[in-house]
Formats: structure tokens, sequence, C-alpha cells
């Protein structure tokens, strides 16, 4: 009797435990929904509040986990979504979805091989997993790093040796040891628009790689410089790739952040680590990316340095070894890229060292269109309006527009996730990130702002002795850097005028809230 009293206790516990758990599960599902119709119309930082107060009731609660990451992915944060990818990973271990979003921030902080890592992961929990797939093969088609460890591995390495690695370079105590090389596969068929310049460096800079013989025959230098020079996001770094993709040359881009050295003489052996390295891996192209901070004029008042020694000595070691290309190019090809050219040593940019100069401009109308097009050519997608797109994006760079595609992906990515079944992009997603003033704008138009007064001449009235004196305050461009970049100051004078930026601002708000 006394068990049987027992026993009907423990099953009406066992009863009223049950129905509790399923109470809380109901209610931690109610804010998972209310956070999914936030994030559904963009309001991004209430949708995660809601996903908090999810996790708060339910701590196992793997979706919550995966949308607040979702969420927090999109404005950047990516140290808590990748957080809470790792929570999702614990709690479903044959997650796909998962491994997929973390690969795809490490993508985004340009770590390509973690990236690469991630996607593998992803496929490897679900091989029929398309979006993973497509991933994959971008990935591929971006990079191919040397998978080989360089030197003793981490644990056998002494304390006192001070090396740092970042994308499998090797620095130790300030001196480069190895920088990775990589073989392209992306070709000129990827990059949208720019004929002119695609023509020019097929045959200036792709043939003098494939065909050496041939210039030589005709008495044509080769291995000589050229600098890419643009507006930040128009592609710099991805022309590079696609001429040593056409060219099937070795790629190295080399940072400042792995050149420069506050030790006296660190930063000279470093750049002459740099093309020894090209040497040893020719035909091979060097990429210095962001080349006016790394060869920035010896005088005047750059606030790079151009009054310090130390950058003096780095501007004269990169000379000499620009004249060594020059008389002995064996199969190196140098591009440097940047946004400021008019901040570079003059020294650098005269003919047989960095002689040529490319502009990259942005893309007008048509070439967006065809942007937009490109950047959504293996998505699943409805009826898109391409048109009203690139009107809805006048000023945009590239990189601008693919920022906006990525973003408007993650919705349908997300339904996929809710509902196990596809759903297409459609413009509706497209056109509410660009609705979002948080996360729409060009990043152009403050740029333009910014780079106005350092190129382009001012008139200034003062009074002296009663009287007004007009003095015209020059900008940093001497008469030859105008001649040059005249397509770069052209842009900046038309980008900056009121009449434009009027114009660029009811271009977009017809595109986006009208037609």
């Amino acid at each position: 009797m006394q068990g049987d009293n027992l026993n009907s206790g423990t099953d009406a516990g066992v009863k009223a435990g049950a129905s509790a758990q399923e109470g809380v599960v109901d209610e931690a599902k109610e804010h998972w929904k209310k956070g999914n119709s936030l994030f559904e119309s963009s309001k991004f930082q209430e949708a995660i509040m809601e996903y908090d107060e999810a996790i708060r009731i339910k701590p196992d609660y793997a979706d919550a986990y995966f949308n607040r990451a979702l969420t927090n992915r999109i404005v950047h944060n990516y140290s808590a979504a990748k957080k809470d990818l790792e929570a999702v990973i614990g709690l479903q271990p044959k997650s796909f979805d998962a491994p997929l979003l973390i690969g795809d921030i490490a993508e985004s902080n340009n770590d390509l091989l973690g990236a690469r890592y991630w996607y593998e992961k992803s496929l490897s929990n679900n091989p029929d997993y398309a979006e993973a797939k497509s991933r994959l093969e971008h990935i591929d088609s971006m990079i191919h790093m040397e998978q080989k460890p360089y030197g003793p591995t981490a644990a056998q390495q002494p304390a006192e040796a001070q090396m740092k690695k970042g994308g499998g370079a090797v620095i130790e105590e300030g001196q480069i040891k190895k920088l990775d090389f990589y073989r392209s596969k992306v070709k000129f068929d990827s990059v949208v628009g720019l004929d002119d310049v695609k023509k020019y460096l097929y045959e200036n800079v792709v043939l003098a790689i494939q065909k050496p013989q041939l210039f030589e025959k005709y008495g044509k230098k080769r291995g000589l410089g050229l600098i890419l020079y643009g507006p930040p996001g128009v592609g710099k770094t991805h022309i590079v790739n696609a001429i040593a993709g056409e060219a099937e040359a070795n790629v190295i881009i080399a940072r400042i952040n792995q050149i420069v050295d506050m030790y006296t003489g660190n930063t000279e052996k470093n750049l002459h680590a740099v093309f020894e390295q090209a040497r040893a891996n020719a035909p091979c192209i060097i990429m210095f990316d962001e080349l006016d901070a790394i060869g920035t004029k010896r005088s005047g008042s750059s606030p790079a340095g151009g009054d310090n020694s130390a950058m003096r000595l780095a501007v004269n070691q990169f000379l000499t070894e620009m004249n060594g290309v020059e008389e002995n190019p064996e199969g190196i090809y140098v591009i440097g890229t940047t946004n400021q050219p008019w901040d570079i040593d003059p020294a650098l940019k005269r003919s047989g060292r960095f002689g040529d100069h490319i502009y990259l401009s942005p893309p007008n109308h048509r070439a967006r269109v065809e942007m937009f097009r490109y950047s959504m050519k293996n998505k699943p997608k409805g009826r898109i309006g391409f048109g009203r797109l690139a009107r809805a994006t006048a000023g945009y760079s590239p990189a601008d527009i693919e920022r906006i595609v990525d973003k408007a992906a993650m919705k349908p990515l997300l339904h996929e996730h809710k509902y196990s079944k596809e759903r297409k992009l459609k413009m509706k997603d497209i056109m509410s990130i660009l609705k979002d003033k948080d996360t729409a704008g060009s990043s152009l138009d403050e740029w333009y702002l910014m780079v106005k007064k350092d190129v382009i001449s001012k008139t200034e009235t003062n009074i002296v002795d009663g009287k007004k004196q007009e003095i015209i305050k020059e900008g940093k461009l001497d008469a030859q850097e105008k001649i040059i970049y005249k397509k770069m100051i052209n842009d900046i004078k038309k980008n900056t005028s009121g009449y434009r930026v009027a114009m660029k601002k009811l271009s977009r708000w017809w595109a986006t809230n009208i037609f």
C-alpha cells in the first residue's frame, strides 16, 4: 500500500515535471519566434534580446544559439557569433549550418584557410549541402595555400623565439622567414567591366610572364612594376588574382604589418626577403598592399613618416630591390595597390620601377547591373530587378554590392534552416538591406569627402590690414601628378559636387522606395 502510494506519487511527479518542461520549451520558443520576426524586419539588436531571453529560459536551445549567431554575424560581432556557433556544435555535433557560418566569418576576416576547414566540416556533416559546396569552390578558386608546416611545430618552438604567424607567414623577432605564396584560379572573366584595363594588363603583364622570349625578341622590358590605384573596394586585389590566374603565376601578398618593424634594419631585411622568396618561386607576382604606407614620400609632411629616417631607409631599400628587378627580372612582376597614389615617393613611380599607373574606377550603372547578376549567379533566386538595384546603388563600390547581396542571402538561408525547405532569394530581401540605415550605404561617399582636401585646390579668403586677400591653397599633387591621376581627380570632383551628391541620393531613394 505504501509502495502503491509511493509509485502513484512518483508518476504524478514525472507528469508534473514533463508539463513544466513543456511550458519552458513553449515560452522559450515564443521568444525565439519573436526574434525571428524582428530579424526579418532587420531589427537586429531587438532580435538578439529575444534570443537572449530564449536561451536564458532554455540554456540548451540550439536554434536560438544559431539564430543569435547569425544576427551577430550580420552586425559584425564576430566573436559573439563564433562563441554561439561553438555552442551549437556542442549541442548538435552533426550540424552542418553552424560550421558553414563559422567558415563565413573566417572568410569575412580573410582567413581563407580557416574558412576552407569549416566549409569542409559542413560538407562532411552533409555531403549534399549545396551552399557548402559552392562556398568551398569559391575558396578554392581564390587561393590555394601551401599546407606544409614551416620549421618546428609550435610545441617545439622556444618561447624566446617570439614567433608570430599570420596567414601562414612566419616572422621571427620582426624578420620575415617565410611568406605564403599561392596559385590563383581567378580569371579575367570574373572581373566585371574594366575592359580596357583587362586588355592592357593581358598585353603588358600576362604575356610578359607567359612569353618572356617574345618580349626579349622585341626588346620589351619585363618584370617591371605597375600601380593599381582607385577608391577602396573597387577590386584591386581581385584584379591581381585574375592576372596571376591568367598567367599561371604564383602570388605573394606583402602587407605593411609584416614588412615594417620597429627595430632598425628589419624593415629593409624584410623587403629583401620578399623579393628573394619571389625569385625562388618564379614566375611570381608580388603585390604590395597599401603601397603608399610602405613607399611613402621621403620628404614633406606625410603623416606616414615622410621625415622619418627609418622610413627613408625603407624606401631606399625598396628602390634597390626594384632596380634589381629591372636589371634581372627572373620572372618577377611587382604590383602596388593604393587608394592614395599621391603619397608614394616619386622615385618609386618613375619608369623602370612602378612606371605604369592603372586607375580602377567605381562601376557605372551597366557594370553594377552585371555585378549584381554575377554575385547571384550561384544562388537560388526569384525574379530580381537588376536595373532597379543598380539605380538604388548609384555610387556604390563592388565591395558594397557584394556585402549587400551577402547580407540579403542570409534571409533565405535562415528560412531553410528553420523550415528545412529552400526559399529563393527575393527582391524584397535585398531591398530590406538597402533600406536599413545601419547596414546599407556606400563606403565611397565618405571617402571622396575625406580625400578631397588632399588633392583639390581651394581658395581661402583672409583679411589683412582690413583688406581681403585670396590665397590659393594647393593640394598634395604636383603638376605631373595632376596629369597622371586626372581620371581619379575628376571622379573626386564629380562625386563631391553638390549637384552630383543630390542626384545620387535622389536616384537611390527613388529606386529603393518607388521603382
